[in-house]
């Protein structure tokens, strides 16, 4: 009887471009930005990810870390980061994008590491609407519902 294979979790667009990036970056010096890719696959690799070349090169200079206040949001949120990706994969793409995209790092950053409870996030995250969404969700994970 042989063993049953473990089930990867789903990688998000920022985590595939992330992963190769650090690929990357170990063999060659930063800054390359797909120079060794024809415009085609550039393309096509975007596009298998559901975002535009642009935010993908975007995406790929930004670095592996891009949208990590958005994971340190929602666990200040309370909300399961492997829910939210298993019930909505389209959404948490588009808010990591949004996150990695983002030109409030530098502010989100210092108000997480004051008050991470401090709505002040709220005037400027463009993620706020869909944070707050799904947020109002009835989490089966969540021990305070």
């Amino acid at each position: 009887m042989s063993a049953q294979p473990i089930a990867q979790r789903q990688q998000t667009p920022v985590e595939i471009v992330s992963r190769w990036w650090r690929a990357w970056t170990a063999n060659r010096s930063a800054g390359s930005d797909f120079a060794c890719c024809a415009e085609g696959q550039v393309e096509q690799l975007a596009k298998d990810m559901g975002v535009s070349a642009g935010d993908l090169r975007a995406l790929a200079r930004l670095g592996p870390g891009a949208a990590d206040l958005l994971q340190r949001r929602m666990t200040a949120l309370k909300l399961d980061r492997s829910e939210v990706l298993q019930a909505e994969p389209g959404t948490f793409q588009d808010m990591q994008r949004v996150c990695a995209m983002c030109g409030s790092h530098k502010r989100c950053a210092r108000d997480m590491t004051r008050n991470a409870k401090d709505s002040a996030w709220e005037d400027y995250c463009s993620n706020v609407a869909t944070l707050k969404m799904l947020n109002a969700m009835p989490w089966p994970g969540r021990s305070d519902q």
